[in-house]
């Protein structure tokens, strides 16, 4: 399935909430299997908005000596996100440290916002994650949502609530 099927709990039974739902559980799902059911939670888009414009509200603030690393609203995101852990790493490993720093250098214009480290012989990757309603869910974007935030608010040396509410009044 590539999207939540919508059911209506009966008392003693999901049924699909609409002949539109019953069409997809039709095509989707098999009877006499059994499945597990999980709650979805759809993601706020007024929420979703506010974010974004917290994240930009925190980027028109950067110090000037920060822009070069955070160039635009979006590494300063993408970079939140890779430092408090949402992110994805390969790691891979060369035969010297010289041609590790090689690599590196052939690695990082592959996404001007990943993170590439080398150490010894090992090249490190860090690339973030998506944060798009298919990749991440209502819980885990809410919990990166507060840590990005927290760390931009943290950034630019300023209390998140100070931060939120600048971005409100600029929205």
């Amino acid at each position: 399935m590539d999207q939540p099927i919508t059911f209506r709990w009966e008392g003693d039974c999901f049924v699909p909430a609409s002949s539109f739902w019953a069409g997809k559980a039709d095509k989707a799902l098999v009877v006499g299997e059994v499945y597990r059911l999980v709650e979805h939670h759809n993601r706020s888009m007024n929420s979703h908005r506010h974010y974004f414009a917290v994240i930009a509200e925190a980027h028109k603030n950067l110090p000037d000596e920060m822009l070069e690393q955070y160039p635009n609203p979006e590494a300063l995101r993408k970079k939140a996100l890779i430092w408090k852990g949402y992110r994805d790493e390969r790691t891979l490993v060369a035969s010297s440290k010289a041609e590790a720093e090689r690599m590196a250098a052939f690695i990082k214009p592959m996404d001007d916002l990943a993170v590439v480290t080398v150490r010894d012989c090992v090249i490190r990757v860090w690339t973030a994650k998506s944060q798009s309603v298919r990749a991440m869910g209502a819980k885990e974007f809410a919990i990166s949502k507060s840590d990005v935030l927290d760390f931009v608010a943290d950034l630019i040396g300023v209390d998140l609530n100070t931060l939120s509410s600048n971005a409100g009044a600029a929205a």
